[in-house]
């Protein structure tokens, strides 16, 4: 009986996710018709109907979803045993493809990056900021290698390593009624109107919880993609926000108008940490990045 080939099942595995075939072969770099032939080569080789071809747009069968679950699979195997062979005898050498959450991202990189490059000079970085439930199912589809945001994730194949504490705050403009305190307890938030991220952020997640165990009031009429936005319509006077320490010393130092007032001990914090799939072979490189990053953070938060 023929075996499926490699080819065919990155390509099936592109069409099952895409549902289309111009956009799945726009992904794999070839055109449509080699596209086409090799899913049709596919089926006949499995001797079942993968794809239901309709006017209105093509459809997977049950059989068809059955195999493209287990081609992601043997397609992950297959990565795993590429970066095995790669990776056994150079730490952080070749290419790693990590992503990283919007609310960490421009406050941690540029710390970890040049230590990075300086140490492990082979490493062949690649990176992609997202929400973390996007950046989760990259990784589980080894589109990406490691991930750096808040834990837990709860998703069994994902192995996580919780690397600091990132500490709340309180954030609000210095003519704020609450901004000349030094501290604050999480009942000091109630009736607040506090500014929070767009839907899929979990720091949104997170403080939406402080401020419902606080509360406070979520403006309704409010989202936004970015901390860096929030913290502009803080300052301005439409209201406060939660700030993580990770965040203070960029955004405080852009804001000379910007008050951050901390919450009494025990504070409400993140865990920030790692994530990969449990199947990866390079733990020892997540380790050692897990490293660099523990002492960037110490950097910031020292800053």
């Amino acid at each position: 009986m023929p075996v499926p080939t490699l080819k065919q099942l990155r390509y099936f595995a592109a069409l099952a996710e895409v549902l289309h075939f111009g956009k799945a072969a726009a992904r794999c770099q070839v055109t449509q018709p080699a596209m086409s032939m090799q899913i049709r080569e596919l089926e006949a080789e499995l001797g079942v109907v993968l794809v239901e071809r309709t006017a209105a747009g093509i459809f997977l069968t049950a059989a068809g979803a059955g195999v493209a679950q287990r081609a992601r699979a043997v397609l992950l195997a297959v990565q795993d045993l590429v970066d095995l062979a790669r990776h056994r005898d150079q730490v952080l050498a070749g290419p790693l493809r990590l992503g990283v959450i919007p609310t960490i991202g421009p406050y941690l990189l540029p710390q970890v990056l040049p230590r990075l490059h300086a140490r492990y000079p082979e490493i062949q970085l690649s990176l992609h900021e997202s929400q973390t439930g996007h950046l989760l199912d990259a990784l589980a589809a080894g589109e990406l290698d490691l991930l750096v945001l808040a834990l837990p994730v709860g998703r069994a194949e994902i192995a996580m390593a919780p690397l600091f504490e990132d500490r709340f705050n309180l954030a609000v403009a210095d003519d704020h009624p609450l901004a000349g305190r030094a501290t604050i307890s999480q009942q000091d938030l109630l009736a607040e109107r506090l500014l929070l991220l767009e839907e899929g952020h979990c720091l949104r997640d997170q403080a939406l919880s402080l401020c419902h165990a606080a509360g406070a009031n979520q403006a309704d009429d409010f989202r936004a993609s970015s901390l860096a936005t929030v913290v502009q319509m803080v300052v301005n006077g439409y209201g406060g926000t939660i700030l993580p320490d990770l965040a203070l010393p960029v955004e405080a130092s852009a804001h000379p108008r910007l008050c951050v007032v901390p919450f009494r001990q025990p504070a409400p914090t993140r865990t920030i940490g790692l994530a990969w799939r449990s199947s990866s072979p390079r733990e020892p490189d997540f380790v050692a990045f897990g490293e660099l990053v523990k002492a960037a953070h110490t950097e910031v938060t020292a800053a």
